[in-house]
């Protein structure tokens, strides 16, 4: 028998949430962003997005993902920020004075320590910081660059592939809007004692004092941190972070015609977000969000329960239609323990996947009895609802 993905429909608990319209008809919202994506961090709940899957070359927004695998030697434990790194001529020369780009300035052939390397990346934008990092931790930045796209993958950066520490243009280097909202949220999660590097407000190295670079740092809207960036014949990119009254939204913008329209859309998008959105619980932690089947059990079905509150983010504007359905590849063969993560709730906002988070089985299912097992397979072919029914009616005749 060759498990099957199964879907459940769960309308009856959102009902309280039905309405007419969708997010974006509600208000007018609009982008002039080619790409973008408004995430609110706590709850996962996509607020906004506009052809968020589609590939775009990240240009220094790449930093991000690199400081990442430094971050996570860091928290392992092998290396430490006052780590000594090299810096090579290949990343003085491709990346520092000479290169005639954002550079951190650091001496050929002196060390650096990691600390400040990260901060020379991530405030100025450093290409040397980048390659001197990705040669100290990977050994070559190619081979530092597999090591990107793999951590990428790890964290559920489905759509993206990383070629070189720094952003350089390169044909086989891409990402998406909605992966680098990943990628913030799992940098800000994970990695909260780093996480400050981003807004350091300047940086001094071989006597040069840099401000940093990122300009929605000082843009009034509660900016924190991350990268901001331009690729040659793409555009200019935002990655941004931003708290206001306790809530962090995450927001990204692809491929903007100009500086002033990059600055002006991710401001706008935040501003819209913080001020149209109230947050709605829909199943409480350990509530059970659905039932999977179990083939062989002594129960034919399981409970399904998430790990935390199931929270999305509707417009204060007005109610809105929002649904729920599991997601899972069924039956489960029976012995299941219980704990163990099966399947997903998927919740959609109008025409919008909001949220999806994993679902995890609400107790122990042990093998049948000879019987159980027996009818369960009898009945298989002739369909779901009738080995239901059929084990029902067993279970009243046994009572």
């Amino acid at each position: 028998m060759l498990p099957k993905l199964r879907f459940a429909l769960l309308f009856a608990a959102l009902a309280s949430l039905a309405g007419a319209s969708s997010a974006r008809a509600a208000d007018g919202f609009q982008t002039q962003a080619p790409s973008a994506i408004l995430v609110d961090y706590e709850t996962g709940t996509i607020l906004f997005e506009k052809d968020a899957d589609r590939r775009i070359a990240p240009g220094t927004l790449a930093k991000v993902m690199t400081a990442d695998v430094v971050f996570s030697q860091l928290k392992a434990g092998k290396i430490a920020l006052d780590t000594p790194f090299t810096v090579s001529v290949n990343a003085w020369r491709r990346g520092g004075g000479p290169s005639g780009g954002a550079a951190m300035f650091a001496e050929v052939n002196k060390p650096a320590p990691v600390g400040e390397l990260l901060a020379g990346m991530l405030v100025v934008s450093g290409n040397d910081a980048a390659i001197a990092l990705a040669e100290g931790v990977g050994g070559t930045e190619t081979e530092f660059s597999q090591q990107m796209t793999e951590r990428a993958k790890a964290i559920g950066m489905a759509n993206s592939e990383f070629r070189n520490a720094t952003g350089f243009a390169d044909p086989g280097q891409f990402s998406t809007a909605r992966d680098l909202s990943v990628l913030a949220q799992h940098v800000i999660r994970t990695y909260p004692d780093y996480y400050p590097v981003f807004a350091r407000t300047s940086i001094e190295w071989s006597r040069i004092k840099q401000r940093n670079r990122n300009v929605l740092l000082d843009a009034g809207i509660g900016a924190d941190g991350l990268q901001i960036g331009w690729v040659k014949d793409v555009g200019y990119h935002a990655l941004g972070s931003a708290v206001q009254n306790g809530q962090r939204l995450i927001v990204v913008v692809l491929a903007a015609k100009t500086e002033k329209e990059r600055l002006e859309e991710a401001k706008k998008l935040l501003e819209w977000g913080f001020q149209s959105f109230r947050q709605r619980v829909i199943f409480t932690a350990d509530q059970e969000v659905g039932r999977a089947q179990v083939f062989g059990g002594a129960s034919g079905t399981v409970g399904l329960v998430g790990s935390r509150p199931v929270t999305v983010l509707t417009p204060r504007s007005g109610n809105e239609r929002i649904t729920a359905r599991v997601v899972y590849n069924g039956p489960l063969l029976a012995p299941v323990t219980k704990g163990t993560q099966v399947g997903r709730l998927e919740v959609t906002r109008g025409q919008t996947k909001v949220l999806e988070m994993p679902l995890y089985t609400q107790e122990d299912v042990p093998v049948g009895s000879l019987t159980d097992r027996a009818l369960d397979g009898g009945l298989t072919l002739m369909g779901d609802s009738v080995r239901d029914l059929a084990k029902r009616a067993l279970a009243k005749i046994h009572k």
